[in-house]
């Protein structure tokens, strides 16, 4: 699914990302319970690439709140 580098792409881009994935795995578990998944590799993948994502996403918002509480450090 990374077309591009994760810190690359916008956080509009991430939580786009995170929406596609989210519904990919839900076909793709669909599937498995029918019996049309040959293979559960790819369950596998996109859990992980919804984990990256999360974690981008999250590296994100930790590094905007050291941002902000320096800023404050600094004006204070």
């Amino acid at each position: 699914m990374p077309r591009e580098s994760m810190t690359e792409v916008d956080d509009d881009g991430l939580v786009q990302q995170l929406a596609e994935a989210k519904q990919e795995l839900f076909n793709l578990r669909f599937q498995h319970v029918t019996g049309q998944l040959p293979s559960s590799t790819r369950l596998r993948e996109t859990r992980k690439t919804i984990a990256r994502i999360h974690t981008e996403l999250r590296a994100r918002e930790i590094a905007a709140a050291e941002e902000l509480a320096a800023s404050k450090e600094t004006k204070s």
